[in-house]
């Protein structure tokens, strides 16, 4: 049964549904990133070789790491409900998905995060040690400056799959346009609520993706 809706009933569904997706990405990628950061840092310098090698909490953080990449993000849904309606007492609503977004998301970022200080000059953390620097002083005044430009563009990456996610959050009922488009556009079928939600989420994407492009090459440049 095809379902009709006028634009001028449409227009407020999607403003709503704008709102609350970028209300989720947004949370989610400040707790990725406060989660994802200090991991990524971690797993760099707790390598056998690193600046503080810890092997065996390096080879758990890295196995629990990958198990968080390994699922994939539909199951994490489901599977992380107990947990969520622990954390907000509802599995329902934007807030409610942000949970399963933000731990689906963070192992993903702490691996980008590694990989940006891996690109980091091995002489630049050779001259903090030269100069009786430890530890802190290697990541806050070598490791994290150099590798800001790659790891801006990692923060790029993953901002923009947190807006997949927070479509995906929509199956649980979790808000945002993903949530509009399962209930209207697809069991409705309701073509101009997908439409809608389609070009939003391009818009989104594009936006994120030339602001965070213009700002990598302006550190770029800096430097």
């Amino acid at each position: 049964m095809h379902s009709s809706m006028s634009w001028d009933a449409l227009w407020p569904l999607l403003y709503n549904g704008t709102l609350e997706t970028l209300y989720m990405v947004s949370l989610s990628a400040l707790f990725t990133v406060l989660l994802g950061l200090p991991t990524g840092v971690l797993l760099y310098v707790s390598r056998p070789g690193g600046v503080a090698p810890l092997p065996k909490i390096n080879a758990l953080l890295g196995a629990i790491i990958n198990t968080g990449r390994s699922l994939p993000f539909i199951v994490l849904l489901i599977a992380l409900i107990p947990l969520t309606r622990l954390i907000v007492g509802t599995t329902l609503g934007s807030t409610a998905a942000i949970v399963p977004i933000t731990l689906g998301a963070f192992p993903f970022f702490a691996r980008l995060a590694e990989s940006a200080l891996d690109e980091v000059d091995y002489g630049r953390i050779e001259a903090v040690l030269s100069m009786g620097g430890g530890v802190r002083h290697i990541i806050f005044t070598a490791l994290l400056p150099e590798a800001l430009p790659a790891l801006l563009a990692g923060v790029t990456l993953t901002v923009i799959m947190l807006i997949g996610f927070s479509s995906m959050a929509g199956v649980i009922g979790g808000g945002g346009l993903g949530d509009l488009a399962i209930r209207y556009g697809y069991q409705r079928f309701n073509n101009r609520v997908m439409f809608g939600t389609i070009v939003l989420l391009i818009a989104m994407v594009q936006v994120v993706q030339m602001t965070g492009d213009r700002l990598v090459r302006r550190l770029a440049h800096r430097r």
